[in-house]
């Protein structure tokens, strides 16, 4: 199962880190959320998700070079979770309905990938 959540991650925040990388104002725009003048801040966040991604894959392979432990996604997880549930309870977070469902979406997305690399950590 660790194995299993390892790939979960990487593929998650591989994803999400192409796409915010790639087209940070069309990925605001598509899923309502805020967009700026600017696609720096969402390419900075596509990186890092990258980097994360990249860590729990060399995790996953075992050898080498170690990568993230599920200890530390976990962390991650829950951290990313927090300010999600603190930009959504202040109104902050989107001013669309859509954006709102995509970010509470994303919200128990960490919060069950945090639970479950809890049990199996």
């Amino acid at each position: 199962m660790v194995q299993q959540l390892l790939w979960l991650e990487t593929l998650l925040k591989c994803s999400g880190g192409v796409v915010l990388t790639l087209f940070p104002l069309t990925a605001a725009r598509l899923f309502g959320l805020p967009k700026g003048e600017s696609g720096l801040w969402p390419r900075l966040l596509g990186a890092v998700l990258l980097g994360i991604a990249a860590a729990a894959f060399l995790e996953g392979q075992g050898h080498g070079p170690r990568g993230l432990g599920l200890g530390a996604l976990m962390a991650i997880n829950l951290i990313s979770a927090a300010a999600l549930l603190v930009l959504l309870g202040s109104g902050s977070a989107s001013a669309t309905r859509r954006g709102r469902a995509v970010l509470w979406l994303l919200l128990f997305i960490l919060l069950a990938l945090a639970a479950l690399e809890f049990i199996y950590a």
